[in-house]
């Protein structure tokens, strides 16, 4: 059976040619992928460990990190060494190709890049990765910052890390037994899925919920996290000149979100996050998402 490449499959793509990216993430798109972009390693770095995704396209040759560093920085934390990377570079000679596969990357394609090659090799590192790290994400499930709660959002259960967290951001009991249990109770209302998140108030640093299943005895599983989001957004709309909602939007769309899922996490029609990107290419005079993305990505990665 041919592997299959899944809609909700996340690849990174790092280039510092927006030529490149414009190519590679038209065809990932058509592919019905989640892309993200990163114009240089640093850069690439600060997604992976923010977002993890499922698979990493890297161009070797890059200012400030260049690829081969990057895929050694990514392979020494362990959070991150499991992803796959193909190389995507016009270094041709054997020492290159060696000193790529020697670093990490599990496949090298030289410039100019065939899409219906890239995407025939992807499916067959995506499918080896899924069943490598079967056994991992059950581990990975078993531990960590994680809690269940009913559907009243009180806490049935919680992994002593994710009490760890709550004590450090000031949640206490009481705040736990009424304030959380009424956002979570209140979001889980209308139907959250998989991987979506949800920003907690009135704590002294910020959290997040993520969804990670619902479980058959009515209680769901969640992932407690450090919140990034809240100040995503406020750095686009500072730098940018962005409203409110722009700046959400744009935070999403740079974080590989689809105009449906961004609908979704705001609460919004999908009509209106139309609306929004119209007026975010004129304010900040590119035309497409992938430029965009780009430009949230260079800001956010100065956070």
């Amino acid at each position: 059976m041919t592997p299959q490449i899944q809609r909700t499959d996340v690849v990174l793509v790092v280039d510092d040619s927006p030529d490149a990216l414009s190519l590679i993430n038209d065809a990932l798109e058509t592919a019905g992928l989640d892309v993200l972009v990163a114009l240089e390693g640093k850069q690439a770095l600060t997604i992976a460990r923010r977002i993890r995704p499922d698979i990493i396209l890297l161009d070797a040759v890059m200012p400030h990190l260049d690829g081969f560093d990057t895929c050694r920085a990514l392979k020494t934390d362990p959070e991150l060494a499991a992803i796959p990377v193909i190389f995507m570079t016009g270094l041709t000679d054997p020492e290159d190709i060696v000193r790529g596969l020697n670093t990490g990357g599990v496949d090298y394609l030289t410039k100019p890049i065939n899409p219906e090659e890239l995407l025939a090799r992807m499916r067959v590192h995506l499918n080896n990765a899924r069943l490598t790290n079967s056994a991992q994400t059950a581990l990975d499930r078993t531990g960590q910052t994680l809690l269940t709660v009913d559907a009243q959002g009180q806490i049935r259960w919680a992994t002593p890390q994710a009490h760890a967290l709550l004590a450090r951001a000031q949640g206490s009991d009481s705040w736990q037994q009424g304030e959380l249990a009424e956002q979570v109770a209140q979001w889980l209302s209308h139907g959250p899925e998989p991987e979506h998140q949800l920003g907690l108030t009135g704590l002294d640093q910020p959290l997040s919920v993520r969804l990670i299943a619902r479980q058959d005895n009515g209680e769901t599983l969640l992932k407690l996290i450090e919140d990034e989001h809240a100040s995503g957004p406020r750095r686009l709309k500072e730098t940018l000149g962005l409203t409110d909602r722009e700046s959400q939007v744009l935070y999403w769309v740079a974080n590989g979100k689809t105009n449906r899922e961004v609908a979704q996490i705001l609460e919004m029609s999908p009509r209106t996050v139309n609306k929004h990107l119209e007026t975010i290419f004129h304010k900040l005079e590119v035309d497409n998402r992938t430029s965009a993305a780009g430009i949230a990505l260079r800001k956010l990665a100065m956070l």
